[in-house]
Parts: C-alpha cells; structure tokens; sequence
C-alpha cells in the first residue's frame, strides 16, 4: 500500500502530521515524533508578543535603581547573557535539523507587521524547511471594517513571502464573510498550502477569583466537519496543498480528510491524550481499511469526495443545511439520551 503524499512540496511516507503543540517544545520531543512514525513535524509557535514582554520586562529589571546607586550597572551581566528573543527557538530549529531526517516546519504567530517579516527571516535562516503563519487576530475594535481585518490578514502574507524563499502555509480561521474569496486571495498573496482551521480557544469565567481565565479543551471528531467541508468546496479551485488541523482522531478521520482534498491531516490532540502510539495505530487501521476497500494508494484516494468530484456538488451547500434541519425525528420511547 502507497501511503506517500506530497505537501509544501515534500514527499511524505504519509500524510499524519503531528501539527504545533507542546510535544515539539524540546528536541526530546521532535526526536520522539520521528521515532514514532511523524513524517514531519510543525514546531510549536513563536509569540512575537511574548518575547517583546520578556524583553520589556528584563529591560525594567536591569535598569531598576540605576538612577540611584552609581555602581548598580555592574550587578548585572551583559544583555546578551539572558536568553530573551528568538535565539532559543531558533536554536530548537537548528537542533531540530541537525538531529531529525524529516522536514521541520516553523510556526510564527506576529503581532505587528514588522515582527511578522523579522522572526519569518531568522527561522528561515535557521535552516527551517518551510513556515506555517499562525494568524490568530481577534478584532475588538469598532471602527475596524471587515475588509480591512482581510486586508491585515493578507498584507502579512504578502509581506512574509517577500521576506522568504521557503514554502508558505497560512493557518486561518473560518471566520471570513467569505472563505472561499479570502483562500483565493491567501494564494494570490503567496501562499503555498491553507491549514483549517485554527481554533480560536475562548477564555471562561472563575466564579470564585472573579477571573477571566484560559481554559484549553482538547478537540474531538466533531470537530472535522468544518473543515472537513471547506477543504472539500476548495479542492481542485484554489492551487494550494490543503492541510486539516481540526478533528483529526482515528482512521475514518484521515481518510475523510484526504477525500475531501487535504494532503495532509494534522494531529495534536490525540496524541497529547493517548500518546504518540496512536500514528501507528491510526496508520495500521488506515491501511486494513484501504485494502479492504481495494484503493492502491493514498493519491487515488485524495479528492475522491470533494465538491467537483461528488454527483450531488449541491450537498455542501445550502442543500446539505435543509436536509439536516429535516432530519431529526423523535426518539419513539421519549428518551432524551
């Protein structure tokens, strides 16, 4: 069985790709992806606002008092003895490169248009083989149009493809008035390959602090459907290799993934519960179930249930809404389990 894909143009042994997440903090943990079977690895995001708060904040501890005590300067080291900025984890690329034999990608997540261009130049200097922009805006201003949040998302793009030679991905949300207009114009901008979907994580309520709190749920199957939609509409209409990064849990799951398009499915969340086992378990059923279902590889399956593939394309549409509105019947016993 042929499980290759292809993917921001690499060849892939196969397309179930552990996406950014904790398990990529540490070369320890980039090695025990590849030792599981990962046919590449995202590196886990670089916060352009988190470095300029360490920055600030090393900035204030060091001049503290200053003023005061003439030889207060020499209780310090020198800046460049701290390890704030980027270098340690541009360092983790470099490790990573040295240490692995499979492409390792870098996920950048900018706050300001020169930050985005900046750290984009040094993970690519860093011997990153492509970068995956993780755009997570949230806009809270009022006076901010729509079009002009659409207009920020793709001057970054731009920008980045002009600071790099290196394959581009763009990880966005499903949050546009129109997603198939803006996945055009991510491909016009210079993307190579579209991740869906980020997950935007909402913060909760501490009744007890009075706090507002973060508050991580790990995804489930459910969650594919989404993208698992959009991917399927897309394929075969925007020229970009296309990457699920929502859902991804068992074999039914890759493989809906790849007919509906993607290239590539990208799991997180299984495996921080179950353990990095799961990419042979998941791979071995996978396999059962092609060989079954007499497919040769994984290419003939790709795209086999996208929109311009399916006899009724009107089933992604507003069709597919009316017959789910219609499909519920009561449960005869008057069980609401």
């Amino acid at each position: 069985m042929n499980l290759e894909t292809r993917y921001l143009g690499f060849k892939l042994k196969h397309p179930i790709v552990p996406s950014a997440s904790p398990l990529t903090y540490d070369l320890a943990g980039i090695r025990r992806l590849e030792d599981a079977g990962a046919p590449c690895v995202v590196v886990h995001s670089l916060f352009e606002e988190q470095i300029e708060q360490e920055s600030r904040a090393l900035d204030h501890y060091l001049s503290y008092g200053t003023e005061s005590f003439a030889e207060a300067l020499d209780y310090f080291p020198e800046a460049q003895d701290y390890n704030v900025g980027p270098e340690g984890y541009l360092d983790l690329i470099r490790n990573a490169k040295s240490s692995v034999d499979i492409p390792v990608i870098g996920s950048l997540n900018g706050s300001s248009p020169g930050g985005w261009t900046h750290y984009a130049k040094l993970i690519e200097e860093a011997g990153a083989d492509a970068l995956e922009l993780n755009i997570y805006h949230i806009p809270t201003d009022q006076s901010v149009s729509g079009s002009q949040v659409e207009e920020l998302y793709l001057n970054v793009v731009r920008n980045v493809r002009q600071a790099v030679k290196i394959p581009l991905a763009v990880k966005v949300s499903p949050f546009f008035s129109s997603t198939a207009h803006m996945a055009l114009q991510f491909e016009r901008s210079g993307a190579d390959g579209l991740v869906l979907f980020n997950r935007f994580y909402q913060p909760d309520f501490d009744l007890e602090t009075l706090d507002v709190v973060p508050h991580l749920v790990l995804s489930d199957s459910h969650e594919l459907r989404l993208p698992l939609r959009w991917v399927a509409i897309l394929y075969g209409r925007i020229p970009v290799d296309f990457a699920i990064t929502s859902g991804i849990h068992s074999h039914l799951d890759v493989l809906k993934g790849l007919m509906a398009g993607a290239s590539v499915t990208m799991m997180a969340s299984e495996l921080l519960a179950h353990g990095l086992g799961r990419i042979h378990d998941v791979l071995a059923q996978m396999t059962d179930w092609l060989e079954e279902h007499e497919y040769e590889s994984v290419e003939q399956l790709t795209g086999s249930m996208s929109q311009i593939s399916v006899e009724n394309p009107e089933s992604f549409e507003r069709a597919n809404y009316m017959k789910v509105l219609q499909s519920w019947r009561p449960d005869p016993t008057g069980s609401l389990g």
